[in-house]
């Protein structure tokens, strides 16, 4: 998801660069929302477990999209499915351009013996080189946000009508390496709730639910919309927030589409790595102590933990978190 998100603000860049430009955005029907605001990107949800599995059905996705239609391609995942895609438009004679991952630096950037520990190109950066190889050099200046969305009034229902600033919680990531402990955030969670804020709990899955569940129902300050909402509705939600504490994960990259200030905790992995969340500043990164715990960062995802390094989150105090974000509200 966050990659998906990432694409967002050099889109922005796009479209605002050459107003004669019509983009097909290819990606999950999930991920439609997020394209939804932007003028001149359209959205076609390729449903890769159904109609379009496996390589005849890449075909068939192929001739869905009409491929007479555009002038050129933009792989901007460089993955299987996306090679086998844009072989059928090159074999048509289409302009294509795909984007280059840094595999190579990125291994030497994780990898715990003679580490190259160097800051690499963002994502956001990566994505604009694929249109500058089409034709289409864009420049993001740090003002590539979407509008703010309408919100229900269910959803102002359940989040309370306090006067109180919004600040989004998100404490899971798809790898335990990347996770702040339970423990911890339930400190923090306690110092928060003691401040005029309410506290929005984000999360999914049964097991998340049920935990964000318990700090709701334990801080009379925070609230879960874990399982509550459509994800349309949660990114309306999450456009009206005051700041976001999130994981190196998709939630941050989500609030930082619409400039929402996102302080983000990392573990195993490292902003080096090229994902932080867009326009977010150096002083909202909160790191793991390296000192402690060089081999830092251990893999691109966070799903390499090294023995020994199962307590690096803990180096991560809880002060650090609450000063963060009561810098940030301030």
């Amino acid at each position: 998801m966050g990659d998906v998100a990432m694409t967002v603000p050099v889109l922005i860049a796009l479209t605002r660069t050459y107003p004669n430009l019509e983009i097909t955005v290819v990606s999950r029907p999930f991920f439609a929302p997020f394209f939804e605001p932007l003028e001149r990107v359209h959205f076609f949800g390729a449903d890769v477990k159904g109609r379009y599995k496996g390589a005849v059905g890449l075909y068939k996705l192929y001739k869905d999209l009409q491929p007479g239609r555009f002038t050129a391609i933009a792989d901007l995942h460089n993955v299987i499915r996306s090679n086998v895609l844009r072989s059928f438009f090159r074999l048509r004679g289409s302009e294509s351009a795909q984007i280059d991952k840094g595999r190579a630096e990125k291994k030497a950037l994780t990898r715990e013996i003679d580490k190259d520990f160097r800051a690499l190109k963002s994502t956001h950066a990566r994505y604009a080189e694929v249109f500058k190889k089409l034709g289409y050099p864009v420049q993001l200046t740090g003002n590539e946000f979407l509008p703010k969305q309408p919100i229900t009034d269910s959803i102002r229902e359940h989040i309370g009508h306090e006067p109180y600033k919004w600040l989004g919680v998100a404490p899971f990531a798809a790898h335990a390496g990347k996770h702040y402990p339970l423990e911890l955030i339930d400190v923090v969670l306690s110092q928060l709730n003691r401040e005029s804020y309410k506290i929005i709990l984000f999360g999914g899955g049964e097991e998340e639910t049920q935990k964000l569940q318990s700090f709701a129902d334990k801080y009379p300050n925070c609230v879960s919309v874990a399982g509550t909402f459509s994800f349309a509705e949660e990114l309306a939600l999450i456009s009206h927030l005051d700041a976001m504490l999130a994981m190196d994960s998709g939630n941050g990259h989500l609030a930082a589409l619409f400039g929402i200030p996102v302080v983000t905790i990392w573990g195993m992995t490292h902003p080096y790595l090229g994902f932080t969340p867009y326009g977010q500043p150096p002083e909202n990164q909160l790191l793991a102590d390296r000192e402690q715990f060089p081999a830092i960062p251990t893999s691109v995802y966070g799903n390499k933990v090294p023995a020994g390094y199962e307590k690096a989150m803990y180096s991560i105090k809880p002060q650090q978190v609450v000063d963060c974000i009561k810098t940030v509200l301030a």
